[in-house]
Parts: C-alpha cells; sequence; structure tokens
C-alpha cells in the first residue's frame, strides 16, 4: 500500500557514537524521502563527529575513526540537511525516542534551529512493538517476507523501515492511511520535549515525565523548588530539554 501524503515524509535512520540523546553523535546518517506523488530521493552521508568512535559503537554499526576522518562535521552539512527536510513529516524506527532527540540536538549545537514543532512524527517501531512485539529484522522478515541485507547500515536500516511501514498499511485495517493517524498511533506521550522528559497531561498542562517530580506541573515546581530549575540546567539533559523548561520559565514570569 502506498502511503497517502500532504507533505513529503522523511524516512531517516543514524548511526551514532553511543546511545546518549545528550553527549553522542552522529557518524552516518541516511535519508529518504518520499513526495506526494511517490517519487523518491535518498541519500546517505557519513559525519565526522570530532571525537574516537568507540569499539563497542564500531562493533554494531563497522564504522571506523579512519572511515569518518576525512568526513564533514555536522555543522557543515547541518544547513543543507535543514533546508532538505524543511516542511516534510519524519519517519523512523525508534525515531521519536532516539533519533529525533539526537538529529535536534546536533541541529542545536550547530547553531541551526530548526523548527519541528508542526511536524507528524511515525515511530513505525511503535506500531510494530503495538502489534507484533519484535525488532526491525524480524518485522522485515515478518511483514516483508524477506530477509535484511546489510542490518545496522544506515541505508538498508532506513530502506527497510519504509518497506515496513508500507506492509503494515496493508496488513491491518485498523492503521488509517494518513501520516497524522500514524503520527499520534506511534507515539507514546505528548511530547513537549523531543527526548520526552516533559509531557502534557490530560489538561494540556506541561508536566515532568521523570524523576521525584514526575507528573509535577514544571511551573509550578519551578516556584516551590527554586534549585530544580538550576540543576536541570547544569544536568545532563539535552539541550532541548533546556530550551523548553527555559522557555516555561521565561513565560511564567512574564505573567
Amino acid at each position: 500500500m502506498q502511503l497517502k501524503l500532504n507533505n513529503p515524509i522523511v524516512f531517516f535512520d543514524l548511526e551514532t557514537t553511543g546511545i546518549n540523546v545528550s553527549a553522542d553523535r552522529i557518524v552516518e546518517l541516511s535519508y529518504l524521502k518520499v513526495f506526494p506523488n511517490g517519487n523518491e530521493e535518498s541519500k546517505t552521508m557519513r559525519i565526522n563527529p570530532e571525537r574516537p568512535i568507540p569499539p563497542e559503537s564500531t562493533a554494531v554499526h563497522g564504522i571506523t575513526d579512519a572511515d569518518v576522518e576525512n568526513c564533514p562535521t555536522f555543522k557543515e552539512v547541518a544547513r543543507t540537511l535543514a533546508k532538505e527536510i524543511e516542511g516534510c513529516d519524519i519517519a523512523g524506527y525508534n525515531s521519536n525516542r532516539f533519533d529525533v532527540p539526537l538529529l535536534v540536538e546536533e541541529f542545536l549545537r550547530a547553531g541551526v534551529n530548526i523548527d519541528l514543532s508542526r511536524r507528524k512524527f511515525i515511530d513505525v517501531q511503535t506500531i510494530f512493538h503495538k502489534m507484533e512485539q519484535r525488532t526491525l529484522s524480524a518485522a522485515y522478515k515478518f511483514y516483508c517476507d524477506a530477509e535484511l541485507e546489510g542490518a545496522h547500515s544506515a541505508d538498508a536500516d532506513t530502506r527497510a523501515t519504509y518497506e515496513v511501514l508500507k506492509a503494515q498499511l496493508d496488513r491491518y485495517p485498523e492503521l488509517r492511511n494518513d501520516v497524522s493517524f500514524l503520527s499520534e498511533y506511534s507515539s507514546h506521550n505528548r511530547n513537549v520535549d523531543f527526548a520526552g522528559r516533559i509531557v502534557y497531561n490530560d489538561k494540556g498542562e506541561e508536566v515532568f515525565n521523570f524523576g521525584k517530580y514526575k507528573g509535577r506541573i514544571v511551573s509550578e515546581v519551578f516556584k516551590t523548588d527554586i534549585g530544580y530549575y538550576g540543576w536541570m540546567m547544569q544536568g545532563d539533559f539535552t539541550l532541548n530539554t533546556k530550551n523548553v523548561i527555559t522557555a516555561i520559565k521565561l513565560r511564567e514570569m512574564q505573567k
């Protein structure tokens, strides 16, 4: 089944130096851009993370320091990449929890303030786990009846994610071929920040989604525990999360 699209949608996958969204860096990025008329554009690029790639990460994706030594840094490609995904909805595999937050962090570190607030995000892994509870290679075998060659390479994983989503639409009549529906269905929470540290409650209020204040309204906590904001700003939180809590704090101060 082909996707019904109002906007172009970008399927993407990252290979990184590790799994810490706020600290690790991209070493390879691959995307497949699908247009409403069905046309496709794809690109894969290696990125110099400006730090050593840990052996345990190389063991997963096969990319070494030597492979990226002469590649551009993310800052050097950030503005071009931002233009490529401007106005597009976003899809990936475990992308809402990892790839999207890390990509946003890289843009912020590069000084590129890309606005994704109006975009729809489809996480094919979430749909898969809700329907079948398995992994990407198993998903590809289950839905597409084929072995995933080159698993853990960004290009192979990106293409497989696109094919799995189309097969999911064919298999499950309850899934609507609509980006807004798929975005909502594949979302775990109504995130305020991309890392999901701050979420909206049923009343549309920003609340903490972690720690001792989990479920408490952010603005109220900052009024009663003045040091908590400072602790977060100094802590190992993503730049995007820090921007969100700063905006909330400033908004409340202006009231």
